[in-house]
């Protein structure tokens, strides 16, 4: 079983003759799409097909040449052609601003008028929502030469320093005595040692990891205040009360059920603070849990696994619940879709990214045998499988929001762990339930966390520059506030604001809560399965149509209200019951 990618179903090089057609072909539409304009001679629903048409043939080709570039750097920051086409990708597709903004407001303009457009072509009435969607954002766009300028301005300015930051995160490396001898590790290899079940390892690791951020946090600290200052710019001049108001503008989602969400975490971290105390405990730590031992593993039963083995246990455990996703996981795993191993110069953390052109994902892992490993290649392939169940819709109606982006990973994720707990021994069900609920305590605990530091970031951005030390006081002061005191405040960790690439894109701010958001939503969803001969296809159908209805709306699919605080207290529930039986299982076994 290969354990790095093939990436030759997108192009076989850079130099390649398919490379090169598809770059003439983007090119190409690239000129045609901003010849558009409003023809006297054409009909709205003409002028409209026309648009659209050029639009996801533009979309096509970009999505591959783009992905191919991207994947290429992700696993190798040093690869200078592939950063150089990146850029270039990057900087061209930003010429399509001017003429969508023409379409967008002409499109506005329409009014009552543009329900025609549905009701006499089928291609705009497949794509219904993205329509209505462009045209009540219009309200916040500026004129077309400002657009297109402001558009151009961001390949120099926040991308710039998003792909420093990146840069300076996957070259780090990280000085550590291994045996007896000292070595530069990547930060990734350094950061999964926090899993090591020697906690001599995992504490030096940790020192090993802070030290060596002092090498790059200035260079972190410029890129995140120019990037923040660039999205607070913007989002005054377009209109928006704050960044967090775009946010939940593009995630589709309101902002009731923001408010609810966080309230529902905010009772919740006291049940998450038993469980932290609780691990202290097993631990020795007496001033509290030092943050290099959030992940320590508990138990005397190792759950470890080559790749091979991971593979084989996910695609098990899938299979009960749906042989197609089982046999879609499988086809991943053998067909070179995986880059599953930590090397130099490679990417740090793990993530999925759908190509719909080929109709394949590729998934980034930096897997070392763990468990919690293992639960997250089942994550990442779950991201690949919402892929899967949008490949035969438009390419413009399978841009899902953030919040929604999690709903098939973290289903994937628990279907998995679930089928671990059930089979397992008591020793094992408590390793099971550690891993599971210091995941949780990422997803909902952290997470808080992270909102916190984002917001008092804005706000303190707003008014001047912050300095390493200020960011890293930022970050101390909201992690006690969402740990408490069950965290041992000398060894917290500073420099999550420089470890953390959510923070350094200036088109995803606030990319922390939709992951609360996903988590919660995925339990619940998945809670679904009790009740429903046909869940399955029901879960499909509200996968398929993540793209082009709004959050409330893909909830109903599953005849969930996300504004309704219930639903997400049932969720934790089932976390705060996990939490109950680690507490019960540790007495008895830890």
């Amino acid at each position: 079983m290969e354990k790095q990618w093939n990436l030759d179903k997108l192009y076989p090089d850079f130099d390649s003759r398919e490379f090169a057609e598809d770059k003439k072909n983007f090119l190409s539409l690239l000129k045609e799409i901003n010849s558009w304009s409003v023809e006297q001679e054409q009909s709205p629903v003409q002028l409209a097909e026309k648009f659209i048409n050029k639009l996801k043939k533009c979309y096509f080709y970009y999505s591959k040449l783009v992905a191919y570039s991207r994947l290429t750097v992700s696993v190798n920051a040093e690869d200078e052609r592939a950063q150089k086409e990146v850029e270039k990708l990057e900087k061209k597709i930003t010429e399509l601003t001017r003429s969508r903004v023409r379409f967008q407001k002409w499109l506005s303009e329409l009014d009552d008028r543009a329900k025609t457009l549905y009701e006499n072509s089928a291609l705009l009435a497949e794509h219904e929502f993205f329509l209505e969607e462009l045209a009540a954002k219009s309200q916040y766009l500026l004129s077309e030469e400002e657009e297109e300028l402001a558009a151009r301005l961001q390949q120099t300015g926040s991308s710039a320093w998003s792909k420093l930051h990146q840069r300076l995160t996957s070259t780090l490396t990280v000085t550590l005595k291994v045996e007896g001898e000292k070595k530069e590790l990547p930060l990734s290899e350094v950061r999964n040692m926090a899993y090591d079940k020697n906690a001599d390892i995992r504490k030096k690791a940790y020192e090993a990891e802070i030290a060596a951020y002092d090498k790059i946090e200035k260079g972190g600290a410029a890129a995140l205040n120019a990037i923040k200052g660039e999205v607070l710019t913007m989002t005054e001049k377009r209109g928006y009360d704050s960044p967090l108001e775009k946010t939940l503008k593009d995630s589709r989602m309101e902002e009731k059920t923001l408010e609810t969400l966080i309230e529902a975490i905010e009772n919740s971290l006291s049940d998450f603070r038993k469980y932290l105390k609780k691990k202290a405990e097993i631990l020795g730590h007496k001033k509290g849990l030092p943050f290099y031992d959030l992940f320590a593993p508990v138990g005397e039963v190792g759950l470890e696994f080559e790749y091979e083995e991971a593979a084989e246990f996910i695609v098990k455990n899938i299979r009960p619940l749906s042989s197609e996703m089982a046999d879609f996981f499988k086809k991943a795993f053998s067909s070179s879709w995986i880059d599953a191993l930590p090397r130099a110069n490679k990417r740090g953390g793990a993530f999925c990214y759908p190509i719909h052109p080929i109709q394949e994902s590729r998934v980034m892992a930096n897997f070392t045998g763990s468990f919690s490993n293992m639960l997250t290649l089942a994550h990442e392939l779950g991201h690949a499988y919402h892929g899967h169940c949008l490949k035969e819709e438009s390419i413009l109606n399978t841009d899902y929001p953030m919040p929604l982006a999690e709903t098939a990973s973290i289903f994937s994720e628990t279907a998995v762990h679930e089928a671990a707990l059930e089979e397992a021994s008591p020793e094992e069900r408590l390793v099971i339930l550690e891993n599971h609920l210091s995941g949780a305590t990422q997803i909902i605990v952290d997470i808080y966390s992270r909102f916190i530091f984002e917001k008092e970031l804005f706000a303190e951005r707003k008014e001047a520059s912050l300095s390493s030390d200020e960011l890293q006081s930022l970050m101390i002061q909201a992690q006690k506030e969402a740990y408490g005191d069950v965290l041992d405040e000398e060894h917290l960790h500073p420099y999550m604001w420089l470890n953390k690439s959510h923070y350094y894109s200036a088109g995803q701010n606030y990319y922390n809560f939709p992951y609360a958001f996903g988590f919660l939503f995925g339990l619940g969803v998945y809670a679904l399965k009790e009740d429903n001969d046909n869940f399955m296809e029901k879960y499909k159908s509200l996968l398929k149509v993540t793209g082009k209805k709004k959050i409330s709306e893909v909830a109903k699919q599953a005849d969930i209200n996300p504004g309704a605080g219930e639903f997400w207290e049932k969720s934790l529930d089932k976390v705060r019951e996990d939490i109950t039986l680690f507490i019960k299982l540790a007495d008895e076994y830890a």
